[in-house]
């Protein structure tokens, strides 16, 4: 498994790979980013319109919507692409 860093990882998830980072504890956990334009067609009320956002799957298989790195995820070389 190749490792990169953060950077790299932004690179992959907008060639509409999934990744994670070997550092993280909970088990199945993921990114992927979510096209603004089918989560305004699926989930939005027509108000607004969704942006592009970044998705993690969390470890109790959940979604969260709009996931934020902390500086220790910027800044670390342990990224990789999900299969």
């Amino acid at each position: 498994m190749k490792e990169m860093t953060f950077g790299g990882a932004l690179e992959a998830l907008k060639a509409g790979k999934k990744v994670a980072r070997t550092g993280w504890n909970g088990k199945g956990m993921y990114l992927y980013l979510a096209d603004g334009k089918l989560l305004t067609q699926e989930i939005g009320d027509g108000s607004y319109p969704f942006t592009d956002s970044i998705v993690m799957k969390t470890a109790d298989n959940r979604y969260c919507i709009g996931w934020l790195a902390s500086q220790t995820d910027m800044l670390a070389e342990d990224w990789c692409i999900v299969k």
